[in-house]
């Protein structure tokens, strides 16, 4: 029986027009059905975790969750503010924005200690994940306002407003990464097959595979949440996905056709190509669906929405390769074809094939360390990478707070100058009790202790409200910090609360749940959330890398070495990330502000994507290892010849990636800074060293125990991949 691969390219070979147009036909619908159902976007409610989160939702249930909140400062152009001006300004803004329906309240002026700045406070009804969208009619009351006091500056931050801004510069970063990375790729594909067109259909493939997942996400949103960086990881891993998967099959195609010397007709060829390259696309396409799928296990809304994003244009990219790219192979083969029958009716020699054996002098003498000196290639490799892992011992993970945003967001200037005028404001802590409202005396006779505690500690500033829900269940003691969220004294305040000063009082409570919440809490609960599911998905993700790579060769050996491979490549990435944006050495030379820590979401973000990505090179090159054994070579000859002829293609793969996830270097948010910084790493630590270096000395150290526990490469394919295919699909390319 034919494996999958074969039979839908011998399929879109016979009917290449009907492949072509059922893929365009497939894009559109997808695009249309996404539309249609349009994005379910994650609420507020899906990214609780932790005791922030249980507090939040105990909060929420009794109507007393923090509510969205603006703010509005007006300040003098020039000179001493004019405290009669300034509050006429700010009567009138009050009067405008209380007429807004989005508005819930609006607080009493509040001047600052050195008298310079009037804060104007707007509290927005609903959701805190869709206040951003009710930004613009406050910023229009705002403008409004300025425009009746001309010797007034008004100016608008808050946390609606910096999420617009963000969502705003994640937008145009984007595009300025899409306008480096397109051409960079057409460029290397142009390299790589020295013709305009070969070049386009990768391209073109991988941008259609983009519009399609984006619609296909956007009705899998119905399902898991998106986090609103779903797009973003599509274009990151469908470009890369997208091009590479294309890339080894037209390499594979060009190699058979120029083996051929013009012999095989393009079915035929494309057959061939599906036998080998398309089998190892479709296992490399579930490894790193089976992968990613692991994200799932972190209990994350952010992490579901990235796995859902990196699965789905996976998957589309794998069906655009066995449907469409075998019919476009078809009809530009059928051209060549024609081209070279008027090139001999002309007289005219024909043009060659273009394809190269890949054993050239480069490849020849990068492998010569490993082919001669195995043993001492191997240690020194890998005693380099354990030098790159080394920073890891320095590690330090925390939440990327509204403190670490890009100053060039004009909102996040505003933020400062509010800190800076108004530092009482800076934090605010929201304890939240829940109890037998028999209690609720009690309870609230409990935080007024907690309260009077704070106003003694310098931690804390003397300013506090209780606040009780209609039922007297649930009763809430807001505190404030004069710090800034992501300081020492902010964390510090947290622990003395969450440690002291509740266990000693309302803990002392019969049956009374609490918590605490607040920006400050979010950002400690969440990386310790995190760091609770790392050993979970981490071991999910060695176990699935493992028996994905025992399915694909048979060997329970390479099983090993690939696991060991992509921890050692992974591990040495992120000590490499560490190394750079840890410090503040490289802030020049990379365009960011350090914040002496990496972002939570890197770490498992780096391990999962690489796990999954990495076997792309590792089943491509260890196919071609497998059918030189297969052929009749021995296990040290098929290991040189396998790297050799699949090196040109994995170094141009590995060049569209790296290009793909550098071009995410040039974003304005320090976390996506670091998540291209790691990838593009990781990629180049992976293609040059590991596939170059430690795979060949670890295999050629091996022998023929490699393929254990299959007595050889023959047994442990038989059935399997090429050598399933070989017979069945020589036989159809003598009928072609």
């Amino acid at each position: 029986m034919k494996t999958i691969s074969v039979r839908m390219a011998r399929w879109s070979a016979h009917h290449p027009w009907r492949a072509i147009a059922g893929w365009l036909v497939f894009v559109v619908l997808c695009l249309a059905v996404g539309a249609a159902l349009g994005t379910n976007s994650a609420k507020t409610a899906d990214y609780r975790v932790g005791e922030a989160g249980r507090a939040e939702a105990l909060a929420a249930e009794g109507h007393l969750e923090r509510q969205p909140t603006e703010q509005v400062l007006i300040s003098s152009r020039s000179g001493s503010l004019d405290r009669r001006a300034a509050e006429a300004a700010a009567a009138e803004l009050t009067a405008r924005m209380e007429r807004l329906s989005d508005v819930a309240d609006v607080a009493a002026p509040l001047l600052s200690e050195d008298r310079t700045v009037l804060l104007v406070e707007v509290a927005l009804k609903g959701e805190e994940r869709d206040a951003k969208d009710k930004v613009d009619a406050l910023v229009e009351q705002t403008e409004a306002v300025q425009r009746h006091h001309p010797g007034l500056l008004l100016e608008e931050t808050g946390s609606p407003s910096i999420s617009k801004g963000v969502d705003r510069q994640r937008s145009d970063d984007l595009a300025l990464s899409e306008a480096i990375t397109l051409p960079v790729t057409l460029v290397t594909l142009l390299v790589v097959f020295g013709s305009v067109t070969m070049a386009g259909v990768p391209l073109l493939l991988a941008l259609s595979s983009i519009a399609a997942a984006v619609g296909l996400s956007m009705a899998a949103s119905h399902l898991s949440p998106d986090a609103g960086v779903g797009t973003n990881v599509i274009l990151m891993i469908g470009l890369a996905v997208g091009v590479d998967y294309t890339l080894f099959y037209l390499k594979r195609e060009r190699e058979e056709r120029a083996r051929s010397g013009g012999r095989l007709s393009p079915a035929a060829l494309v057959e061939l190509a599906a036998a080998t390259s398309g089998r190892a696309v479709v296992v490399s396409g579930i490894a790193v669906v089976a992968s990613t799928a692991t994200l799932y296990l972190a209990g994350d809304v952010i992490f579901a929405s990235l796995a859902t994003g990196t699965i789905v244009v996976v998957l589309v990219a794998v069906a655009s390769s066995l449907t469409a790219l075998p019919a476009l192979l078809v009809k530009l083969g059928q051209r060549a074809e024609r081209r070279t029958r008027r090139r001999a009716e002309r007289g005219k020699p024909s043009r060659g094939t273009g394809s190269r054996d890949g054993g050239d002098r480069v490849w020849a003498a990068l492998l010569r360390p490993a082919a001669r000196h195995p043993l001492a290639t191997l240690c020194c490799s890998v005693l380099g990478l354990l030098t790159l892992v080394a920073p890891l011992a320095g590690l330090k993970i925390t939440e990327m707070s509204r403190d670490t945003h890009s100053r060039d967001i004009p909102a996040m200037r505003v933020y400062d100058r509010l800190n800076e005028a108004f530092p009482e404001q800076r934090v605010t802590h929201q304890v939240v009790v829940r109890a037998d409202a028999a209690r609720s005396a009690e309870v609230v006779s409990a935080l007024r202790e907690v309260g009077r505690r704070a106003a003694d500690d310098p931690l804390f500033t003397d300013a506090r409200r209780i606040r009780s829900s209609p039922d007297h269940r649930t009763t809430t003691l807001e505190l404030k910090v004069p710090y800034l969220g992501n300081s020492d004294e902010a964390y510090d305040s947290l622990d003395r609360l969450r440690d002291t000063y509740l266990p000693a009082t309302v803990g002392r409570i019969d049956e009374a749940e609490y918590g605490v919440t607040g920006d400050v809490a979010r950002y400690a609960d969440y990386p310790a959330h995190q760091n609770g599911k790392l050993p979970l998905v981490l071991g999910a993700l060695l176990l699935v890398t493992f028996c994905m790579t025992v399915y694909a060769f048979r060997s329970v050996v390479l099983g090993l070495i690939g696991v060991a491979l992509n921890l050692l490549s992974a591990a040495a990435a992120l000590g490499l990330l560490v190394l750079v944006f840890q410090g503040s050495w490289a802030e020049g030379l990379l365009s960011f502000e350090s914040t002496g820590s990496i972002g939570s979401r890197v770490p498992l973000f780096l391990f999962v994507i690489l796990f999954g990505l990495s076997m792309d090179y590792q089943v491509f090159v260890v196919s071609r290892i497998r059918e030189a054994v297969l052929a009749g070579a021995a296990t040290r000859q098929a290991v040189l010849d396998g790297i050799r002829r699949s090196a040109s293609v994995v170094t141009s793969a590995a060049v569209v990636m790296t290009t793909v996830f550098a071009s995410f270097m040039f974003l304005h948010i320090i976390e996506m800074k670091q998540i291209g910084f790691v990838l593009a790493a990781a990629v180049l630590i992976d293609a040059v060293i590991v596939r170059v270096l430690v795979l060949p000395s670890a295999m050629l150290l091996l022998g023929e125990a490699s393929w254990w526990p299959s007595r050889g490469a023959g047994t442990a394919t038989e059935g399997t991949g090429a050598a399933r295919e070989k017979q069945p699909v020589r036989s159809a390319a003598d009928v072609g």
